[in-house]
């Protein structure tokens, strides 16, 4: 894919870029460090990056976990970070030095919520910090000096999210695919939430096979990307709606399908399977079947 980058439709907020691409563009872009723990910052991140953890982009609302933040308070943050509307801004994680948790996720979460909340060109590090440092790419422990911005939130939640309501009516409609982005053993079965299983009707697409084996922050070739899509009757034609446990994992294949390859239909249910499981009167299905 070298010499695409960026990657993905061109009037998307959010694209995929190469170390290599990063490396030539260091002082044109901002970088924000999504690392898991401060602590990973602390001990290296990319010169110049400033660290932001995603946390704070979710909170309870009236009881329900992971809901996002009230768009003031998110506001606030992306002002002290120094995040500008139209600077670009490069997203990156990796598995972090010091506790070794980090998941690859953070870097598609943080990138959905910029866009989400009114940023207009982010882009993603394909490979993460892991990558960069893998072809012995410059880290440092130096922190930059930043100015607050004067960021201004525009929410962009009615493009991008589907509500449970909707979800109802529209995954019983022909020419409607809902993907379940979780592990197949929670999917199948029991995890954390009230209910097993998963929604009746979605199909399972476990976000990590579209990432490559050991770098779950770096996508696998396109081609092959792409024939796993095909396998999963994800195509161009449907209006896929992206789902998962917490919303979370869902924002990796929505980033994929709606800002990289350009799908035309693309929607993403944020309060997915706790949302769902939280109203005893939705049903569920164990199993590796939809139904």
């Amino acid at each position: 894919m070298e010499g695409m980058y960026p990657f993905g439709k061109e009037d998307g907020p959010v694209k995929l870029v190469s170390t290599e691409w990063l490396e030539s563009n260091m002082e044109n872009v901002m970088k924000l460090d999504t690392q898991p723990n401060v602590h990973d910052y602390i001990t290296e991140h990319l010169e110049g990056a400033v660290f932001m953890q995603e946390g704070f982009l979710r909170t309870s609302d009236k009881g329900m976990p992971a809901a996002y933040s009230p768009a003031s308070a998110v506001q606030t943050m992306f002002r002290k970070v120094g995040l500008e509307p139209d600077v670009p801004v490069v997203i990156y994680s990796g598995k972090g030095p010091f506790r070794g948790w980090g998941d690859g996720l953070e870097q598609t979460m943080v990138a959905y919520s910029l866009a989400r909340f009114g940023h207009n060109k982010v882009y993603v590090l394909d490979g993460g910090i892991d990558k960069w440092k893998e072809e012995g790419r410059k880290v440092t422990k130096e922190f930059p000096e930043i100015n607050d911005s004067d960021f201004t939130v525009s929410e962009r939640k009615n493009e991008y999210a589907i509500s449970m309501e909707e979800v109802k009516k529209a995954k019983e409609e022909d020419g409607v695919i809902l993907l379940d982005a979780r592990p197949a053993k929670v999917y199948e079965g029991q995890g954390p939430w009230r209910k097993p299983g998963h929604i009746p009707g979605a199909v399972n697409l476990p976000w990590k096979s579209l990432m490559e084996e050991g770098n779950p922050k770096k996508l696998r070739d396109l081609e092959e990307v792409k024939k796993i899509l095909l396998e999963h009757n994800v195509t161009e034609d449907k209006m896929v709606i992206c789902s998962c446990g917490t919303g979370r994992e869902a924002t990796n294949e929505f980033v994929l399908l709606n800002f990289y390859l350009g799908y035309p239909r693309v929607r993403i249910y944020e309060g997915s399977f706790t949302e769902w499981t939280a109203y005893p009167e939705n049903p569920t299905v164990t199993g590796p079947n939809p139904r």
